[in-house]
């Protein structure tokens, strides 16, 4: 049995495929922001270069933007078709199984006030397609979706936040939901084939940290150097990583999806390392880091009795649009000084 609201939100229509993700994006923004009155829209809408676009939370806490809660059925509507233009079908139904999360949360707590599905907020970033950048954001406990848009044409995806409590659903009408199952199962299985392998490397600490390291920072860093780089993996154990990897990358849209993982290929595979912390069995703490030149994916599954999985991708330049935007802004101020 789905909730009201899960129900809702899966009997929405799928975007078209065949549209580039950032026109679907502005369509569905100018859509979502004509169906607010005045007040909503004051709630919705921030200055593209303000402090807000860059505050990056996943925990539960007060919020700025639109909530779900405080839209009609029409608004609740154009706010799905946004997460529509950026997420795959796979990434959709993450998303939209993570806030079931809250009502599971809510049923075994018992503080509705405090876990509430409606309390997941859309903000919009600038005007939708200014060709100096726009944006927008979904945001609540455990979803952090972030999108900047520059020049009609370029984006940056992250950061991007996917988490879990319960990791797996243990009672009630959602028992045996595992909504980051892939996350989990994708990566054991690898360190486990490089531990059968001899890469002993691999683990680089026999106790998990308590939570991923980056935690909400608004500006990611290279962590430390662990694990194995891919460079050293066999054919079969670089596939693994690879197909890891892409169950990041591949909670967007084909032609998003594809795009970063260029660029990660650009920067190079075989500098990628992955590491590991903790328990290599299901039940047990465990954490892994997958760092390359120019990324970094974290899972940490420790809290709640090894129950709780937190899952972020950063982009060490590239998080809310640095990079593109600087490039953007260099490239006016040259064809604005040739024109002088």
């Amino acid at each position: 049995m789905k909730t009201p609201l899960l129900a809702f939100l899966l009997s929405l229509p799928l975007a078209a495929q065949d549209l580039p993700s950032i026109a679907l994006m502005k369509s569905a923004a100018d859509s979502f922001l004509g169906s607010l009155d005045e007040s909503k829209r004051e709630k919705a809408v921030f200055p593209f270069d303000g402090d807000q676009r860059e505050n990056f939370k996943f925990t539960p806490q007060q919020r700025v933007g639109l909530p779900l809660k405080d839209m009609d059925e029409k608004q609740k509507d154009a706010a799905m078709k946004l997460l529509e233009a950026a997420l795959s079908d796979k990434g959709k139904l993450k998303a939209m199984q993570i806030m079931t999360l809250e009502g599971v949360l809510r049923e075994m707590e018992k503080n509705p006030e405090y876990r509430d599905p409606g309390k997941y907020y859309v903000s919009i970033f600038g005007k939708p397609g200014d060709e100096k950048g726009w944006g927008w954001k979904f945001e609540g406990h455990h979803l952090a979706l972030n999108y900047t848009v520059v020049g009609g044409k370029e984006i940056s995806v992250t950061p991007s936040f996917f988490a879990a409590n319960p990791a797996e659903v243990r009672q009630g009408e959602h028992t045996g939901l595992r909504v980051l199952k892939a996350e989990e199962d994708l990566a054991m299985a690898l360190v486990n084939v490089l531990l059968e392998g001899g890469k002993k490397e691999v683990i680089f600490s026999e106790k998990a940290p308590g939570e991923i390291l980056t935690a909400e920072n608004r500006k990611a860093t290279a962590l430390e150097s662990v694990g194995v780089p891919a460079a050293d993996m066999s054919e079969a154990q670089k596939k693994a990583l690879l197909e890891l990897i892409t169950e990041y990358t591949g909670r967007h849209r084909k032609d998003l999806a594809d795009a970063d993982m260029a660029k990660i290929e650009k920067a190079g595979i075989d500098k990628i390392r992955f590491g590991w912390a903790g328990g290599t069995k299901r039940g047990e703490a465990w954490y892994y880091r997958i760092q390359g030149p120019t990324f970094l994916m974290e899972a940490a599954n420790t809290q709640n009795n090894a129950n709780h999985i937190h899952a972020t991708w950063r982009d060490f330049e590239g998080d809310f649009g640095r990079d593109i935007l600087s490039e953007h802004y260099h490239q006016h101020e040259k064809d604005h000084g040739d024109h002088q």
